[in-house]
């Protein structure tokens, strides 16, 4: 008879290599603007989609697509002029 296990301790068990590193947390914290812009453009286009086209919604749904193009911008002048944060 064969013993089932599980593979918890492969899916929690963390080494202390696998932590992120100051420079991956720092590009993380860099990039969380867009992250949320990128969040607000989605939760726009899901409000969207079981409702008529508006004037109102095409507007929310403009915005929201030039934050996301506004935060893009800044990460990659960002990450051009070698800013941390």
């Amino acid at each position: 008879m064969k013993t089932i296990v599980t593979v918890q301790d492969a899916v929690t068990a963390f080494a202390p290599f696998m932590e992120p590193t100051d420079a991956e947390l720092v590009a993380i914290e860099c990039e969380a603007p867009l992250i949320e812009a990128e969040l607000e453009l989605l939760d726009v286009q899901i409000a969207l989609l079981d409702r008529p086209a508006s004037a109102l919604g095409a507007r929310r749904l403009r915005r929201a697509a030039n934050k996301v193009l506004a935060a893009r911008r800044e990460v990659a002048n960002r990450v051009a002029t070698g800013e941390a944060a």
